[in-house]
């Protein structure tokens, strides 16, 4: 039986159209977007995407099947909206994926498997309409993260379907095949064999006699990806950026946020004002508290509420590529979050089916209204540059980058003595911002030779 098939046979139709429809009603405004930020760099300036023999020339590189799909969309369309409706088409299928794999978590973890259904139906909810995942539907360049999720999430579920007596072989080959496409698309997918480990540790099993396959794969995998000399330039790049010691301080900070502000707060920045840190400091010991103190609830309740200890795993294992050893230019970005989104989901979902009968379902409905109106609100910053980086400059104020930004896409309007404004702003909070300064120069030229 294919993996689609088993897979189909555990989702009810009805729990798949709620689903479905919800999440396609909070991103109904996703068409109206632009390109934005990194997009230009990536895809509308970057030959190497604008067709398949120019992709082909490029390779071997970073990320081809990411690249690859791409070219697929600009060959299609070169407006915005075409790769907006992908993303979203994307998000719906990691959506879909989510619930079989809360499905099987709740089986694996929870001692009564009667609500498993009901369970997987609100976690999936949960991470289909939470807003931080705006930023990998909305944002054209956060694609790379919601694709490789989508076989990363293919893979797992393709696993446990194994695990259960399905395919045999085949579902194995399957999940190797869709871990690999998850490398080719974005490489922070190598903690696929630690997920895997994780949830049969959890389920009390063999771990590494059960996944010796993956971790082989993901060897190979690695190996091809450090024999490019571009993945290697990254690695050195960020080692020289901040140390490893600088970074994890610097982390600590970014961890905080990103649960404070976007997961917790429901709060979303493409460009978040965050400081680095080149040594600790006593503000951030009650920072790293919160981390610490959820891994060792973790911990404490592996036997009592596996279910709770795979929540949190989970979203700290997921946290480990972007948010550990090797430092990135941005300290945190809400696109982070998606694959560890659905720990804590899980965990809300739980919760709250355990909630009185009489006000389970008030707390459920308002919950997802609330995520679905902050998601819709959300796209709409999205809609135009001016209004995306006029949204980001009052969330980070004292941000240079944001205020440059928000003076191109004035610039870019025609809107000169906005734009000048902005990159005024700017070259105060950083007067040695030689783009800014340079963009300034340019309004001041095109604006003398302007016709009166």
């Amino acid at each position: 039986m294919p993996p689609a098939t088993i897979a189909a046979s555990r989702m009810p139709l009805g729990h798949a159209l709620l689903l479905l429809a919800l999440t396609t009603l909070a991103y109904r405004n996703v068409g109206q977007a632009g390109f934005q930020f990194d997009d230009f760099n990536v895809i509308v300036l970057n030959p190497a995407v604008h067709s398949l023999h120019a992709w082909w020339d490029s390779m071997p590189g970073i990320r081809p099947l990411l690249k690859l799909g791409y070219s697929l969309n600009w060959i299609g369309s070169e407006q915005a909206s075409g790769f907006h409706w992908t993303n979203l088409a994307i998000h719906l299928g990691n959506s879909l994926l989510a619930y079989l794999l809360m499905f099987h978590w709740a089986r694996l973890t929870l001692p009564d498997a009667r609500r498993t259904g009901r369970i997987a139906l609100l976690g999936s909810l949960l991470f289909a309409l939470h807003p931080a995942n705006t930023e990998v539907v909305t944002y054209v360049s956060g694609r790379s993260v919601g694709q490789m999720s989508l076989f990363y999430l293919a893979g797992l579920v393709g696993f446990l379907s194994w695990r259960d007596g399905y395919g045999r072989g085949r579902l194995w080959f399957f999940t190797l095949s869709a871990f690999l496409l998850a490398l080719a698309s974005k490489e922070i997918a190598w903690t696929f064999p630690l997920a895997l480990a994780l949830m049969m540790w959890l389920a009390r099993e063999p771990a590494l006699k059960a996944t010796w396959p993956a971790w082989l794969a993901g060897l190979a995998g690695l190996a091809v990806i450090f024999s490019l000399d571009r993945y290697r330039s990254l690695v050195q790049t960020s080692l020289e950026t901040r140390s490893i010691l600088e970074n994890l301080w610097t982390q600590v900070e970014g961890i905080h946020y990103l649960i404070t502000r976007p997961l917790l707060g429901l709060h979303n920045n493409i460009d978040p004002d965050l400081p680095v840190r080149l040594a600790y400091a006593p503000d951030l010991a009650w920072k790293l508290a919160l981390p610490a103190v959820l891994l060792l609830v973790a911990l404490s309740q592996i036997r009592r509420r596996p279910w709770l200890s795979l929540g949190i795993a989970w979203f700290f294992l997921h946290l480990l590529p972007t948010n550990s050893l090797l430092a990135r230019l941005d300290v945190a970005n809400d696109r982070q979050l998606y694959l560890a989104l659905l720990g804590p989901a899980f965990i809300l979902a739980v919760l709250l089916q355990r909630l009185w009968g009489v006000a389970r379902v008030p707390a459920i409905l308002a919950l997802v209204l609330i995520l679905a109106a902050h998601t819709h609100a959300r796209n709409d910053d999205y809609r135009d540059e001016i209004s995306l980086w006029q949204a980001t400059t009052r969330d980070s104020p004292d941000k240079a980058r944001a205020w440059n930004n928000l003076g191109y896409a004035h610039q870019e309007a025609g809107q000169w003595d906005a734009a000048e404004t902005a990159y005024l702003r700017a070259l105060d909070l950083d007067p040695g911002y030689e783009r800014a300064q340079a963009n300034l120069d340019e309004v001041r030229r095109r604006r003398a030779q302007a016709p009166l």
